[in-house]
């Protein structure tokens, strides 16, 4: 295993100093899987303030006996090392803190209060090799794929209730196993989880939402008990069945769509998008089998989705969206069939900004419908749509000149002339861009009033033509952009 010069540095100093130190935690568990670790943790016998006074680069600022040592190394990842004393902790009253955290004599009563097997074991690091400490069998766990609490997991849960999904979170990210007592614990304990703040089980819920298998978590926290207490909405689609557009009940059918998103590593807004965008079928359903309807299940769907972020503590800007997508998810489009008039409707309301993200919850929602493909075609047509629509028109507003600049340099009377001298100047500039400065465009105006009425329009029928022939090539590149006719 390959430490970092930067650790082994520090228990160097720490072994030097008369100290007992180690690599513990998450970052052994990935180091034994052959990961990169996302940050390194060190336990040691050593008090906070001798911590400090041996790295006096240092600040201790918690109640957790943690002290932060900064290095100068250039890993963002090495910059700041985390080392917290041996520690033991008392009951947890409220299910979230221990009532109070103690120091503990040896690194077996630090490792015995982890949470999980594959999460408690440490690393010495000796002169040129390291020596594994392993007093829960986390290796064999980690070679089985199995999720199992240190010691007795009730007592876990009782002491952090968050600790139920945290097992949830790596049995998804790793797609692991949940051992059977610890499987059972959680399923009698999931009422703890109320007891937890939003905002704690907001992130472990990202976390899953974010893996590669985030259907297989949310599956694991509905079979476990946890999910009713979380997001119940999503629990009420469970078993209810849909119409002849779909061959899954309205839970599988997110699940599905979850699936799909993540395997095409959709971001997070339109993960959690394709899990909420039929929340509320079942609430909106009337009648049952093939013609079963769920009107307004968007609208509906989409104030339900706010809700339930909003209780979960995300931010303001990330529920606006999510909920922008559930709430215009069912957009109908068909070649030929729909107007552009009715596209820059669409685009008005989602933004222009969340159209790509609208799209992917689109296929999304279809491939979890059971359907072969997301309508590959269908919505390129639309992407060329979407962004013909939402281009600059070619339009003599893109000129630094106007009416009235034309009409005092000519002096004519306003009228048609006006408007074709601004198409001629419009044609000169789609062809060299450099000439649109408002000197050049009135010598251009000059020179026209030296032409006979007949060299005029030959002048301006050309200029149309030009303008027409830029605009069908701008057209086609686009055409081509999205490989449609």
């Amino acid at each position: 295993m390959k430490i970092p010069k930067e650790i082994k540095d520090i228990i160097k100093t720490l072994n030097k100093e008369g100290f007992k130190a180690y690599i513990v935690g998450g970052c052994v568990r990935d180091l034994l899987r052959g990961e990169d670790p996302e940050d390194w943790d060190i336990t040691t016998d050593a008090k906070p303030l001798e911590i400090k006074k041996i790295f006096p680069d240092s600040f201790y600022e918690n109640k957790f006996f943690t002290v932060t040592v900064l290095t100068k190394s250039k890993n963002p990842k090495l910059k700041e090392i985390e080392i917290t004393t041996f520690r033991k902790e008392s009951k947890y009253t409220d299910k979230r803190h221990p009532d109070e955290i103690k120091f503990a004599k040896t690194l077996e009563e630090d490792l015995s209060r982890r949470d999980f097997t594959i999460n408690a074991m440490a690393l010495e690091v000796l002169n040129k090799k390291t020596r594994v400490i392993d007093l829960f069998n986390g290796r064999k766990d980690l070679k089985d794929k199995t999720i199992r609490a240190v010691g007795n997991p009730y007592e876990r849960f009782n002491e952090d209730a968050l600790r139920m999904m945290r097992a949830v979170r790596f049995a998804t990210i790793f797609n692991f196993k949940i051992e059977k007592e610890t499987e059972e614990a959680i399923i009698k304990n999931a009422f703890l989880i109320q007891e937890i703040s939003k905002e704690r089980i907001r992130d472990e819920f990202l976390k899953i939402i974010n893996s590669d298998f985030p259907d297989k978590g949310i599956e694991m926290l509905r079979r476990l008990g946890l999910l009713k207490f979380i997001i119940p909405e999503i629990e009420e689609g469970y078993g209810v069945s849909q119409n002849k557009h779909h061959i899954y009940d309205c839970y599988t059918h997110s699940l599905l769509s979850l699936k799909y998103a993540a395997e095409k590593k959709f971001n997070q807004n339109v993960r959690l998008a394709a899990l909420f965008h039929d929340i509320a079928k079942p609430r909106v359903k009337k009648g049952e089998g093939p013609d079963a309807t769920f009107y307004n299940h968007e609208i509906v769907g989409a104030k339900m989705t706010y809700q339930v972020l909003k209780r979960l503590k995300f931010p303001q800007k990330d529920i606006e969206k999510i909920t922008k997508l559930v709430r215009y998810h069912l957009f109908y489009y068909n070649v030929g069939e729909v107007s552009e008039s009715s596209v820059r409707r669409l685009v008005k309301n989602v933004g222009l900004e969340n159209m790509e993200e609208l799209l992917q919850l689109r296929m999304a929602d279809r491939i979890g419908s059971g359907v072969p493909k997301a309508e590959p075609y269908k919505l390129r047509h639309l992407k060329y749509i979407i962004e013909k629509v939402s281009q600059d028109p070619i339009s003599v507003k893109m000129l630094k000149i106007n009416g009235n600049d034309v009409i005092e340099i000519l002096k004519i009377k306003p009228g048609p002339k006006v408007g074709e001298v601004l198409t001629i100047l419009l044609s000169y500039v789609l062809l060299d861009p450099k000439k649109n400065k408002k000197e050049i465009l009135k010598k251009e105006v000059e020179k026209l009033k030296t032409l006979s009425e007949k060299e005029f329009k030959e002048l301006y029928e050309k200029a149309q033509k030009e303008i027409e022939d830029v605009e069908m090539k701008r057209d086609q590149m686009t055409k081509q952009k999205y490989w449609v006719v």
